[in-house]
């Protein structure tokens, strides 16, 4: 599992975390039923505090996205099928700090906006 952390960016670790471990499972990178590292190892791995990525492996718990059980680990689930009103807020959130993401690069917005649609066409590149 290769994830990585801006120190810079404008959403906090846990959150870079989180969306990055969600779209590895949605694209298939990562399967039903693989085990994650510890949060202890990925923490050390991140050089980030332990409480944050047990923050996002609990969001993605309780996001359906992950099983965690005392001795075995924590592992994949499948992805969970959102109720329409959720799943569109969450599309909301996302587009609010995509957005917030440009204006702070200072990206013209068609370039924004290309290249999220090359990376929603094309999410391995």
């Amino acid at each position: 599992m290769i994830v990585e952390i801006d120190p810079d960016a404008a959403a906090p670790p846990y959150e870079q975390l989180r969306a990055q471990i969600a779209a590895l499972i949605r694209t298939g990178r990562l399967s039903v039923g693989d085990r994650l590292p510890s949060i202890r190892q990925l923490a050390h791995d991140l050089g980030l505090a332990a409480g944050t990525v047990a923050r996002a492996y609990r969001e993605l718990e309780a996001a359906g996205y992950l099983r965690g059980r005392a001795g075995q680990g924590t592992v994949v689930r499948d992805i969970p099928h959102l109720p329409e009103r959720e799943r569109t807020a969450r599309l909301a959130d996302a587009a609010r700090a995509y957005a917030a993401a440009v204006r702070e690069l200072g990206v013209d917005v068609d370039v924004a906006l290309a290249t999220a649609r090359h990376h929603l066409t094309d999410p391995g590149d």
